[in-house]
């Protein structure tokens, strides 16, 4: 089990990743290796002659693969800012979550979550610890915490009003949104100037306003610390977040049966190779030290069409003859 907005991905032999699912929604499951068959037992090997076979099948090994888990949250408002700029103290103000709060940049490490009710409706809201300069790049911990911000519907940036240059900082944020992987840029932002509780950010107010006015941009002022103007500021969120029914869910299929010929004979390192899950599968499962489980699977090869193929290959008695991590003698 793992957390709801967990994404999981494959590790290919030549160390691409394949997205195998999205767990974007609770009780959702996805298959991300197959499990081998169970073997025979020894009853269905006898044959008129053979009443009592004493050989069995092994099971099939079942499919190994490296995972990476990458938990990205599922929240419908992120709360983006520069550091200090009050984000964990809104979160607090309007939800019922209590994260670190203190008089320091950095002092959220993780992404916290809340559940905001306004108007009868309620939104989740994650904070997303502070952006700074070259955060796309990692700085700070940047794409930590921007992988986060993917999965949100409304961005509220948060502005410091006690910050020598607002604006310069909500571009500043912004620059590394759209630096960042994703479409961050394209997302709906509510801007929020806070700290209008401070009596020099009050006097302040009306100049901010006009320069975000001036770049077309309309802010909310809010007091994170107070709680002032956060009403205000949720419902603006809520006018901004698209109805739940018409929110996208994208579906990831299980993973593909592996499809091709049943098999190929070829000569590699010196020896005599067959690939082809039945016959690789067949040399896995059956017991080849005993010597009646080697005499039925040379058998069953002989019905697949692989002796035929092998000798047509130049097989000779005593070449040996792979077949995945299996190697055996060639009979003749």
């Amino acid at each position: 089990r793992v957390p709801v907005g967990t994404q999981v991905r494959r590790v290919e032999r030549d160390g691409t990743l394949t997205l195998v699912g999205d767990l974007d929604r609770p009780g959702k499951a996805i298959l991300v290796a197959r499990g081998g068959r169970g073997g025979l037992g020894n009853a269905a090997f006898a044959t008129p002659t053979r009443r009592a076979p004493r050989f069995a099948q092994r099971g099939e090994p079942g499919e190994e693969w490296q995972l990476v888990l990458d938990l990205k949250l599922l929240a419908d408002v992120g709360i983006v800012g520069m550091p200090n700029a009050g984000k964990s103290t809104l979160l607090a103000a309007v939800t019922a979550a209590r994260p670190k709060i203190a008089d320091y940049p950095f002092t959220t490490l993780e992404p916290e979550l809340g559940v905001a009710e306004v108007d009868g409706r309620e939104i989740v809201l994650a904070d997303i610890p502070g952006l700074i300069e070259g955060a796309h790049r990692g700085r700070g911990l940047g794409l930590e915490f921007l992988r986060h911000v993917e999965r949100t519907r409304v961005l509220v940036h948060l502005v410091d009003g006690a910050r020598p240059d607002p604006v310069a900082d909500m571009q500043t944020v912004n620059r590394e949104l759209a630096e960042a992987p994703g479409d961050l840029p394209a997302k709906p932002q509510v801007v929020a100037i806070n700290k209008i509780d401070l009596p020099e950010v009050r006097a302040r107010l009306p100049a901010l306003a006009d320069a975000f006015r001036r770049e077309g941009i309309e802010t909310l002022p809010v007091s994170a610390a107070t709680g002032e103007g956060t009403k205000e500021l949720l419902r603006a969120v809520i006018r901004r977040l698209p109805p739940k029914e018409e929110r996208e869910t994208v579906e990831h299929e299980a993973m593909p049966a592996p499809i091709g010929p049943r098999f190929r004979v070829r000569r590699s390192d010196g020896l005599l190779e067959v690939e082809g899950r039945e016959p690789v599968s067949l040399a896995y499962m059956m017991p080849l030290e005993d010597d009646e489980g080697r005499r039925e699977f040379w058998r069953r090869m002989a019905r697949m069409g692989v002796v035929r193929a092998l000798r047509r290959a130049g097989a000779r008695p005593g070449d040996r003859v792979r077949f995945g991590h299996v190697e055996v003698e060639w009979e003749g």
